[in-house]
Order: structure tokens, then C-alpha cells, then sequence
């Protein structure tokens, strides 16, 4: 009945029940984290579930290949937001991993922890020391490959944050394999407005400027998929990975104690409904769309939402689907001269055999790029405590995500809220799990986020007025020098600003006595043995940074609280 040790996909009908200790649903940046530990105990059975395919499509492993990989129903699930009146109204594309390795096969590969303020955050918030940075950072570096500890590396000298990093994991985390005049100079633009030079935003305090360090591998993007679910960890006979096998429902059902207990899951496979059954625990791992999704189609969630599509309640749960929360980046564009930028190299025939070549050789180029290479922590106004918003600076611009390049050299500073105040949710709007949810981020409701936005722009335009910008005699394409007032720059962010995808909340962890709490701080669903969560929804707030690697640190610790039977 089942491919133990391989892969094993849904077109291959399956009939009845099958049996294992632990069902992770869920083979993207957590599950597959979660599927290698807890199989790497040869006592435990365990079945991965995966709705999407292997990740063999070849755009996954080239760096400029998330391109063709978001919004592309091979490799994505193709949301999209509803209208949402703080962007003036607009519909966004929300990008989620529909493959082996889910977001970390099609993100920008960045490898950023966030701030160690985040994580102390949680664990006062939780009244559990477990969730503090000092805490956190030794799951963080368990599974860390550093380049940095390379041993060609040691041989010249240890670097100064050594300590903070790993060498003996599976993520690798390696240094961008080319650069750009353009964004050295908007790096010395940036310490001449006041921001620290900064050659690791990993240490717990990201504040400053310096290229992203990102999870490649000699030129090649390396997912999740590639670091936990390697060929030697398909071969454990104890290890059954079910791709193209989409879950429909969680086996819920009382214990006879006035408790309830999830017996295991319900999946679709092969066109065939199966029921998988699990002796130890279901571990969540579908994302902060997805597992809210798949509870509330569960019976758990808010009475009148489930009511509405006939769905039985199994347990109130008013949290689940709610506290969504992301980073909103708005495009400032500056149009450039003097400067070599990828909208000139690639405007032209020659220009874009160039590239090719360039990465066929060697790996480097604008096809080992990540969408954003040089990064930028600071505060938007002075009265700031923290750091608090970020910007992915490209030497390329566009007018928004899949449409051609600019025919002019340009500069984008791309510029977040890292810790926004709106609140949005997920909910289903069908009783149909195919049915995609109803995805509403509320993004720009609060007046901080509104003054947060207007101020950002206004440190771009500081940065960009700096003498190491002259040569490169930057003009403003967007918003525009025109627009300078709050009410003015809010209302453009509304116009111009994107989804840096970075969803989380939608199943907070919290304390039991927090109406809003799904899980407790072991990640367990409160009220429902034998259920937990572990991906980016339990996050109570979201982390100053990029989300894929706390994604992952948070499945290590559920990993060790599972083996100790916590």
C-alpha cells in the first residue's frame, strides 16, 4: 500500500486505511525539517504529505527560475488576496509553494533570523524561556551549513560572530556570487546617511547594510527539499513521502473523557479518497494558509464561519484563520545614469547571452541572482527603539512582479514595516477544500503603518540624496517627487506596494486564557490531543526579517519536543 523510503505520487490509486506514528502534512520549508528528524529514529514510522509535486521542475534549482515559478500552478497554489481597501482596493498575487520544499522552492532565498527582541517577545508573551533568542539560537544553528565555517574557510581565521553560526547542518547558507557597482554605491549612500556597514544580519541585532547572504549551493538554489530530504534520508524504510496528494480533512472525534483527539487525516489521492491513520501525532506543517484552511474544513475554528458552509464544530476555536499577519514592501524606483543595471543587460540579445553564459560557466550572474541582493535595517524616524523596516535593494525595476523590465537603467528600494500593526485573517468560503480561501491581510489599517509607510520613502529619498548617489544622478520614478505629505505617500503605498510573502499568525501560539491562542508553547492545538502545529502560522507576531529560516527553527524545536514527548 504505501513506497517506504521513496517517492511516491498521486496518481497511483490507493484504497482503505493505512496506519503510521506520525503524519506531517505539509512537504514544504517545515515538513521536510520535520519528516527528516522524526524518521531519523528508525522506531517511528512516518508519512509526509505533499499536495504538490517533487521539486524536479528545473526553474526551482536556478536562482532567477522564481521568476517562472511564482504564480505558476506547477510550483505554486496561485492565491490571491481579496480587495483590500488599505491598496486602494487592489487584489494581489500571494505566492505559496505548491512542491517538495514549498516557499523555500520558489522565495527570494534570503537567510535572515530577524531580531533577537522577536523572539524574547514570544517567549514574555508565552511566560516560556523556551521561545527566547537565547533559546532559539541553538536550533537555528543545529541545522545551519555556514560558509563561513567551511574548513577552506577556518584554515585563513575564524570570522567575529562565529559563535552565533553552524557549519554541520543542511542549510546552506552561502555569500551572493556577484555584485553591482550601482548597490555599492547606494551601501556608502547608506552609511553616509547614518546606517552601519553590517557583514552579518544574523547576530541578533540585524541593524545596517550589507548584500543578503543566501541558501545556495555553488550557484544553485538549495531547498529544503535538497537539505532534509536528501537520497540518503528517502532511503530510511521508515520514511514514506506522498506527493500529488492533496489533505481534505483532519479524523477528529471525542476520547470519552469530554476531550477530543485527531485520529488521523483524511486525503485525497489518486482520485480516491483515503484515511490515513495516525498511532502518535498529525504535525500541521501547511503554512499559514493552508492550516487554518484545513482546520476551519475540520471543524475548528469560529462557530458562524463553519455554520455557514454546513460544516459540524468540533471545537471553537475563535483564533484560527485570524492574526494574519505580513511585511508590505513599497517600490521606490529611481531611474539612473552612468551605471550598468539588469534592465540595460537584459534589453538586448547580446546582452542576455551574456548572462547565460555567465551562469553556464560559472554560476554567477544575474542567474544566480536572488531577487533582492543588497539589504538595508534601520528606522524609519528617529523616535524608532528598533529597527523597523527593511529594504531589498535591486539594480532592475519593473511596473509590478512578472511583467517586463523598465527600458531605462534604474534602481529599486523596495522598503517593508517590519512589525506592522494591521491585522488581517483566512477563511474558507467553501465547505470544498479545493476551494481556495478567502485571504484578507488588511494591510495599511492602522495609523503606525500608515506613518511607518510615508516615513520609509522618506529615508529612501534621504539615501538616495547622499554624495555617493551623484555620479549615478538618481531621479524619482516612483511614487514621485511630487507626492510629500503623509496623507499623500500612504495613499501612493496604497497604489504602488506588493506582498514580500511572508504570511504568518493564522494559528497563533499563546497561553490558555488568550481567546486568540490555537496552539500552547509546545505547539500543541489546545483541547485537541494528538494535534500540533509547526510552521509559520503559530508565530504570535511576525519576526523582523525574512521568514523562511525562523519557518525552520521553529519545526527544530518541534521536532525535539516531539521526540522528548513533550
Amino acid at each position: 500500500m504505501t513506497t517506504n523510503g521513496h517517492f511516491s505520487s498521486g496518481h497511483q490509486a490507493v484504497s482503505g486505511m493505512a496506519d503510521y506514528d506520525y503524519i506531517v502534512v505539509g512537504g514544504g520549508t517545515a515538513g521536510a525539517l520535520l519528516a527528516n528528524r522524526l524518521s531519523a529514529d528508525p522506531q517511528n514510522s512516518v508519512l509526509l504529505v505533499e499536495a504538490g509535486g517533487r521539486d524536479n521542475y528545473h526553474w526551482i534549482h536556478i536562482p532567477v527560475g522564481y521568476l517562472y515559478c511564482i504564480n505558476n500552478p506547477k510550483t505554486d497554489w496561485c492565491f490571491r488576496t481579496e480587495p483590500d481597501p488599505g491598496l486602494n482596493g487592489r487584489s494581489l498575487i500571494y505566492p505559496r509553494g505548491k512542491t517538495l520544499g514549498g516557499c523555500s522552492s520558489i522565495n527570494g532565498m534570503i537567510y535572515m533570523r530577524g531580531q533577537s527582541r522577536d523572539y524574547d517577545a514570544w517567549a514574555a508573551e508565552l511566560g516560556d524561556t523556551q521561545w527566547s533568542w537565547a533559546s532559539c539560537l541553538p536550533h537555528f544553528k543545529q541545522h545551519e551549513w555556514h560558509h563561513r565555517l567551511d574548513a577552506k574557510h577556518l584554515q585563513t581565521g575564524s570570522f567575529p560572530t562565529a559563535d552565533l553560526h553552524g557549519g554541520r547542518g543542511e542549510w546552506r547558507v552561502e555569500r551572493q556570487r556577484l555584485r553591482w557597482d550601482l548597490l555599492d554605491a547606494f551601501a556608502t549612500a547608506a552609511e553616509q546617511a547614518g546606517i552601519p556597514k553590517s557583514d552579518d544580519f544574523n547576530t541578533g541585532s540585524n541593524e545596517g547594510v550589507g548584500y543578503f547572504e543566501v541558501n545556495q549551493k555553488s550557484g544553485f538554489r538549495w531547498n529544503t527539499s535538497k537539505a532534509f530530504l536528501n537520497a540518503s534520508v528517502r532511503k530510511r524504510s521508515n520514511l514514506t513521502i506522498w506527493t500529488q496528494t492533496q489533505a481534505s480533512k483532519l479524523v477528529l472525534a471525542p476520547d470519552g473523557q469530554g476531550a477530543t483527539v485527531c485520529q488521523g487525516l483524511e486525503v485525497i489521492r489518486g482520485g480516491q479518497r483515503v484515511v490515513l491513520k495516525a498511532r502518535k501525532e498529525v504535525v500541521l506543517c501547511a503554512g499559514a494558509i493552508g492550516t487554518p484552511q484545513l482546520l476551519q474544513l475540520s471543524g475548528v475554528g469560529q462557530p458562524d464561519l463553519l455554520a455557514k458552509f454546513g460544516i459540524p464544530l468540533v471545537k471553537r476555536m475563535d483564533g484560527v484563520g485570524q492574526n494574519l499577519q505580513d511585511h508590505l514592501q513599497i517600490r521606490a524606483v529611481y531611474t539612473v545614469k552612468n551605471a550598468l543595471t539588469l534592465n540595460t543587460l537584459a534589453n538586448s540579445w547580446w546582452g542576455q547571452l551574456k548572462i547565460g553564459m555567465q551562469y553556464v560557466l560559472s554560476r554567477s550572474g544575474p542567474m544566480s541572482m536572488s531577487p533582492s541582493q543588497l539589504g538595508v535595517f534601520t528606522r524609519s524616524d528617529a523616535s524608532r527603539a528598533h529597527p523597523n523596516i527593511q529594504f531589498h535593494v535591486q539594480p532592475l525595476s519593473l511596473e509590478a512582479f512578472g511583467q517586463p523590465l523598465h527600458n531605462f537603467p534604474a534602481l529599486t528600494a523596495s522598503v517593508c514595516n517590519l512589525n506592522p500593526t494591521s491585522r488581517g485573517g483566512v477563511a474558507i468560503k467553501s465547505n470544498d477544500f479545493t476551494v481556495a480561501p478567502a485571504i484578507a491581510p488588511n494591510y495599511l489599517s492602522t495609523r503606525d503603518d500608515q506613518q511607518v509607510a510615508a516615513d520609509s520613502l522618506r529615508v529612501a529619498r534621504n539615501i538616495m540624496a547622499q554624495a555617493a548617489m551623484a555620479p549615478y544622478a538618481p531621479a524619482e520614478f516612483k511614487p514621485g517627487v511630487q507626492y510629500q505629505t503623509d496623507a499623500e505617500l500612504t495613499q501612493l503605498a496604497g497604489d504602488i506596494a506588493t506582498t514580500i510573502f511572508h504570511p504568518v499568525g493564522t494559528a497563533k501560539m499563546g497561553v490558555a486564557d488568550d481567546p486568540m491562542a490555537v496552539t500552547d508553547a509546545r505547539l500543541r492545538v489546545h483541547g485537541i490531543r494528538g494535534l500540533r502545529i509547526a510552521d509559520a502560522s503559530v508565530m504570535p507576531t511576525i519576526v523582523s526579517g525574512n521568514t523562511n529560516s525562523p519557518t525552520l527553527m521553529i519545526a527544530e524545536k518541534a521536532a525535539a519536543w516531539i521526540r522528548a514527548g513533550e
